[in-house]
């Protein structure tokens, strides 16, 4: 069925326009003539161009032989932009991280009574830290000291004849 229909085109489809083919040998000839006429590329070479050519290079390559100038990295504005930054992030991860009080509630009074006295902390840098509220009665009232413990401190800590002189 396809094959019938293929023989009975009789038109192909394709048109030329009018006095194509008459026109077609002129046109070729101008498109050739036009293209060897044209075959530089268009740019030239200026006259003696070449003759000191050598002559610009030398003295371009002489030029960068000089000492070139140079920027250090580490001179004082660098050095203390770069060490304020690192301030900055010590003291933002300082501040995070410290945010808990440490608590005392775990250390035992032995510990601390070791600590206190091993570490040569003079009692008057103890007392300078107390505030009025530490001294206050009230914290005292349920402090128990039998009478063993309190002789013992007397005989061993307390300079008897300093508090009788004065």
């Amino acid at each position: 069925m396809s094959q019938e229909k293929l023989h009975t085109i009789k038109n192909s489809g394709f048109k030329v326009p009018e006095n194509y083919f008459d026109t077609l040998e002129d046109r070729l000839f101008t498109q050739a003539k036009l293209k060897a006429s044209t075959d530089s590329s268009g740019f030239t070479v200026p006259e003696n161009y070449l003759d000191t050519l050598e002559d610009k290079i030398l003295s371009q390559v002489s030029k960068q032989q000089e000492e070139p100038k140079v920027i250090s990295l580490f001179n004082r504005k660098n050095l203390l932009y770069a060490s304020s930054i690192a301030a900055a992030v010590t003291l933002l991860f300082t501040l995070s991280i410290q945010k808990t009080k440490p608590m005392l509630d775990g250390v035992d009074n032995e510990t601390l009574e070791s600590y206190l006295l091993n570490e040569d902390i003079d009692l008057y840098e103890i007392a300078s830290r107390l505030t009025v509220e530490d001294l206050a009665e009230e914290n005292f009232k349920e402090v128990k000291i039998d009478e063993a413990t309190f002789e013992d401190y007397i005989l061993n800590d307390v300079d008897l004849e300093g508090i009788m002189t004065n």
